[in-house]
């Protein structure tokens, strides 16, 4: 009867107290030589000793399982923003395409102060502003007298003394507009490009290449300003050109301005049309690598390097067009294709010892071809027609045999683009030479070549795949094997 009462009321002790229990507060087993009233009183008392102890050991293991929790969920939350942060401090594989629009839009800016600046040129405005105020120079003359002070200024350069002695202050300040619009045109060039750069590398916009693109032409842009001063202080000092001649300025340093401006202008736009092209290859990588398969064909790899040199003799026969502007080379046997009675003028005009300045007539040839308009303009000339044919070669050779069957669509109708730009441009050439070098052909001439040169570096660029580009669709065909 003992025995059946104990385990009734242990039962009854077991189902109203909870299931964890701490084992230090587990009965032992006492003596079996007890009372049956002895025995039904004290298991009494360890059942009631064990309820309050599990009860204690219970709160206690559901704060530790609660504290577990808020930490574990505390560090679940924190790993996302340690790594949203570190994200954010990391730059990007591919840039903005926002950054690209930028870049483009930048070098249509350049392209537009490049005709500006050979309007200025034809207009003979250029030496008019006769300081290089980089800062306070941004504002025209605000009263009667600073610009009875400016024109004080140019009266004193030799241009004024030789050419424009008979100028009033009315006609003046229309020269002086036209060179001061064209260096505040230099100015916002260089603020809309280096502020907005600082800000899309501080926001993490670009990839660590492109950025040290930006800082490659923030670098060239202000360097540009420099030559722009040092090229027009030529045409400031009576000691840079033979007496008696036309005031101008150095045919180099208008040749290096020119040089560095389109040197500018296609960085830009390499730099904002490769950042499209990656974003347009990454959208299909499969299509992409095939491209990349045809490009490494052996039947592509003679056409591109083909383009690459046509895009070497294209700026050569530009920066020899900057050297016939600067001589005004133009000026001179007005007909085309002969030169005076011949194809060329004479052997000795061409080789004029007028130009060696050292006695033993060691720089005669290069002085000549460099400081001579006869021979400068036959260079030009040449260096014109030779990449008139070589153009119209190469579109020849895009169409015959392997290379028309491999070659991508986009390359060939950029091939054709180049075919109707050159011819553009010599229809451009022959006219301004024909009619003695009029503002309008001349600068649309100067026009036209830029845009030579854009569609030769577009050509160009459509024949490769970068390095970097390729590596990035194949980690992405990677992962996507991996996740399949």
């Amino acid at each position: 009867m003992s025995l059946l009462l104990r385990r009734s009321t242990a039962a009854a002790f077991r189902q109203s107290t909870p299931q964890l229990v701490c084992r230090q507060w587990l009965p032992h087993p006492r003596s079996q030589y007890r009372t049956a009233s002895s025995r039904i009183l004290q298991s009494l008392q360890r059942q009631s000793t064990r309820y309050s102890s599990s009860s204690t050991c219970t709160v206690a293991s559901r704060r530790v399982v609660s504290y577990s929790t808020v930490a574990s969920t505390a560090n679940a939350n924190a790993a996302p923003a340690n790594a949203t942060s570190g994200a954010k401090r990391a730059f990007p594989e591919t840039s903005s395409k926002s950054v690209a629009y930028w870049l483009i839009g930048s070098a249509a800016s350049v392209f537009g102060i490049v005709v500006f600046g050979g309007l200025t040129r034809l207009t003979e405005s250029g030496l008019s502003i006769t300081e290089w105020k980089p800062v306070t120079g941004s504002l025209p003359p605000m009263s009667q007298a600073d610009w009875e002070s400016e024109f004080t200024k140019y009266r004193a350069s030799p241009e004024f003394a030789m050419l424009n002695s008979h100028m009033d202050l009315d006609e003046f300040k229309k020269i002086y507009f036209m060179e001061w619009t064209h260096r505040l045109w230099g100015r916002f060039i260089g603020m809309s490009f280096v502020v907005p750069a600082v800000y899309f590398v501080a926001r993490r916009r670009v990839s660590p290449r492109m950025a040290a693109h930006l800082f490659g032409i923030s670098a060239l842009i202000g360097f540009q300003g420099f030559i722009g001063w040092w090229m027009v202080k030529s045409g400031l000092r009576d000691d840079l050109f033979a007496p008696g001649s036309h005031p101008r300025v150095s045919q180099y340093r208008l040749a290096t301005h020119l040089a560095t401006a389109f040197v500018c202008y296609s960085w830009m736009l390499l730099a904002g049309l490769s950042i499209l092209r990656t974003h347009r290859l990454l959208v299909d990588p499969t299509k992409t690598l095939k491209l990349v398969e045809t490009l490494k064909s052996p039947a592509v790899a003679p056409f591109r390097r083909s383009v690459t040199a046509l895009t070497a003799l294209v700026f050569t026969t530009v920066l020899s067009g900057a050297l016939v502007a600067g001589l005004d080379a133009g000026l001179i046997y007005n007909e085309f294709p002969m030169m005076g009675v011949g194809l060329a003028p004479p052997s000795s005009e061409l080789w004029d010892k007028f130009y060696s300045r050292k006695e033993d007539g060691s720089d005669l040839w290069w002085r000549n071809m460099l400081e001579n308009p006869s021979l400068v303009q036959l260079d030009h000339r040449i260096l014109a027609t030779t990449t008139f044919c070589a153009i119209l070669s190469l579109f020849i050779y895009a169409r015959r045999g392997q290379v028309s069957k491999v070659l991508p669509r986009d390359a060939q109708k950029g091939m054709m683009g180049v075919v109707h730009l050159v011819s553009l441009q010599v229809a451009l050439g022959i006219s301004t030479l024909i009619y003695m070098v009029p503002i309008s052909l001349a600068a649309a001439h100067q026009a036209g070549s830029l845009a030579l040169l854009t569609g030769v570096l577009v050509l160009g660029q459509r024949l490769r795949v970068p390095k970097s580009t390729v590596a990035m669709i194949q980690k992405r065909l990677a992962a996507t094997t991996t996740k399949r």
